[in-house]
């Protein structure tokens, strides 16, 4: 039937409209957490161009330091450049299936504040290396053309998902595309905090309290859709969930512990150049958690999430790299992953 055809004409209201359609035209409130914490989201907003810059001396560190701070940023930024477009699919699922008013001013919010972490991401590299870009940087030292060649296969990582995301996302509900999300939430607010209690540098720190706060009001938003939907999720479902959990602790792991080697396609001298960055970096002042730090906390945001997962009776996927035990996954790919971070 043409797009052109009148309908007015033969009949007094209109015809059934196809669905999704992108315009609810309703603004119903079922979930008065997701309210709340929209609004926490207006009075909690940042801008990282406001930050204390003025303060941030890059020529007190040596080149070594600068490229290995940098590097951090950049391995953040892998993830945190993804997350815009990532959350805006998300923000328009939301709109499609006509989900309830604060559930889409969540996602909004969600969306906006990763673009600010992306956006502290790209002034955090640029001050330090005096250029805007870490793959075209030319590094100064050893390690920095070390860590640049790290960042480059991230990146070659990083940008397979994109693809089976998009494919995810007509498919699942909203309960199941964010089952891993709320377990990267869980370690992301730990990870934050510890490296805003770390760092000595007032921007960096100033930055760290404002995203590690941003992450933890994500957990409460995955909490709520969780508690509004888990109960009536189907078997079907509640199995995707765990596979999701198993692939959401593989493809977080890179920034949030160590790239597991058996599921990233990375060279052998990746974590050795990535520890001794990290430890470069920490020495400088940069609040980057100890090895033993980060697997502490990987091992209790998996507990957390498993007295989550428990409550609605969906099975636990095992972990063994944390030595947490429970369903066994073990052909996981990047194109399964439904990434959100």
């Amino acid at each position: 039937m043409s797009s052109k055809e009148r309908y007015a004409d033969k009949m007094e209201f209109p015809p059934a409209i196809e669905q999704p359609n992108v315009y609810p035209l309703s603004w119903h409130r079922k979930t008065q957490k997701l309210q709340e914490v929209w609004e926490a989201s207006l009075r909690e907003y940042w801008e990282p161009e406001k930050l204390p810059w003025d303060s941030l001396d890059v020529e007190s560190y040596s080149w070594e330091e600068r490229e290995s701070i940098a590097y951090w940023w950049t391995l953040l930024s892998v993830f945190d450049a993804s997350a815009p477009p990532v959350f805006a699919e998300a923000l328009i699922k939301t709109y499609e299936v006509h989900e309830e008013d604060p559930v889409r001013k969540c996602f909004f919010s969600v969306t906006s504040d990763e673009q600010n972490h992306e956006i502290m991401c790209g002034l955090s590299i640029t001050k330090l290396l005096d250029h805007p870009d870490p793959l075209t940087y030319e590094p100064k030292t050893e390690i920095g053309r070390k860590l640049q060649k790290n960042a480059q296969w991230l990146y070659f990582n990083g940008a397979r998902y994109w693809n089976g995301y998009k494919n995810a996302v007509p498919k699942y509900d909203l309960a199941v595309l964010f089952s891993s999300f709320l377990m990267g939430e869980i370690a992301a607010a730990t990870i934050f905090k510890q490296m805003y209690e770390n760092t000595r540098e007032p921007v960096f720190k100033e930055a760290f309290k404002n995203i590690g706060r941003d992450e933890g009001r994500h957990m409460a938003i995955c909490m709520a859709v969780m508690e509004r939907d888990y109960p009536g999720l189907s078997d079907e479902y509640k199995s995707v969930v765990t596979r999701q959990i198993r692939a959401g602790y593989l493809f977080l792991s890179a920034v949030l512990f160590e790239p597991p080697m058996e599921f990233w396609d990375l060279p052998e001298d990746f974590i050795a150049n990535q520890r001794a960055g990290e430890e470069i970096a920490r020495n400088a002042g940069f609040g980057i958690p100890t090895y033993e730090a980060k697997l502490e906390n990987w091992r209790n945001a998996m507990i957390n999430l498993k007295g989550v997962l428990d409550r609605y009776d969906i099975p636990f996927p095992a972990i063994p790299e944390v030595g947490i035990t429970g369903h066994e996954i073990s052909d996981v790919e990047m194109q399964d992953i439904i990434p959100v971070f």
